[in-house]
């Protein structure tokens, strides 16, 4: 139920769904209160404006990314990887024979996964909803050579995706891992995989990177309301995180075990 009102709220509320609505309102309202009509139809257009441009989504982006990219040079003293799932599936792509098929920002984390895999030798998972695991697993052992020795597909959001991996992970005494998601997710992610009792080594795909020409940054565009939807949805998602941990609605309880106390480790 917490999943289905969260994802209606997403809807409703991030750009660009909020902001259609607000303009709606605002069309209503221009024949008995023009001021107010016209007040808030600017606003939302305005406000959707500069959300697709490319500057505007590149300060949202680094205001979210709070890790630097993974050095590979060094050695990562992890046991583990562990992808997320989270950016987009296709369950029976023609291309591929109607196999499934992992979409752009989920490819990109796999790719990513599968780059720190081959450089580590670390075995992987990845976890997320039941044809998305599937999508995942079977994206990263075509296009990428990696075959994942575990898939978590119960998880229908991040607070599942720890609690599941954990269940999964400590049963083989695994509690470091490398964490591979979006720049822009992994702050939350990491929170959760730490509530949950893992050490987190962070590794962000799709880490900010001038994309644009200066005097192109200011063209509204459709990826760049996309980046910045995503980082605006991170910016309040963690909040509520916190909110709820605090509440106890929402908080981890970490599978780890210590040996000798049998005390969940911390």
């Amino acid at each position: 139920m917490l999943v289905t009102l969260k994802s209606l709220l997403h809807t409703l509320l991030l750009p660009p769904g909020g902001l259609l609505l607000l303009a709606i309102a605002g069309l209503l309202l221009l024949r008995r209160h023009r001021t107010t009509g016209m007040t808030l139809l600017v606003v939302a257009v305005g406000a959707l404006w500069l959300l697709s441009t490319p500057i505007i989504a590149d300060e949202l982006t680094l205001a979210v990314e709070k890790f630097p990219p993974l050095d590979l040079t060094k050695p990562v003293h992890a046991q583990a990887i562990v992808i997320l799932g989270g950016g987009g599936y296709r369950l029976r792509a023609p291309e591929y024979g109607g196999a499934p098929a992992a979409e752009m920002e989920q490819l990109d984390r796999l790719s990513y996964g599968a780059y720190v895999a081959r450089r580590t030798s670390l075995p992987v998972l990845v976890t997320g909803a039941t044809n998305e695991a599937i999508a995942m697993s079977v994206s990263l052992s075509r296009s990428f050579g990696v075959t994942p020795r575990w898939v978590e597909n119960h998880s229908r959001d991040t607070f599942d995706n720890a609690r599941y991996s954990a269940r999964m992970l400590f049963a083989e005494h695994i509690t470091r891992i490398v964490l591979v998601t979006s720049s822009t997710h992994l702050w939350r992610a990491t929170q959760e995989f730490q509530s949950a009792g893992f050490e987190v080594v962070p590794a962000p795909a799709d880490v900010w990177a001038p994309r644009e020409a200066t005097e192109s940054r200011f063209v509204p565009r459709p990826e760049a309301l996309l980046r910045s939807q995503r980082a605006l949805y991170e910016l309040v998602g963690e909040r509520v995180r916190v909110i709820l941990a605090a509440l106890h609605i929402r908080r981890q309880d970490s599978a780890r075990m210590c040996d000798k106390s049998q005390l969940p480790c911390r």
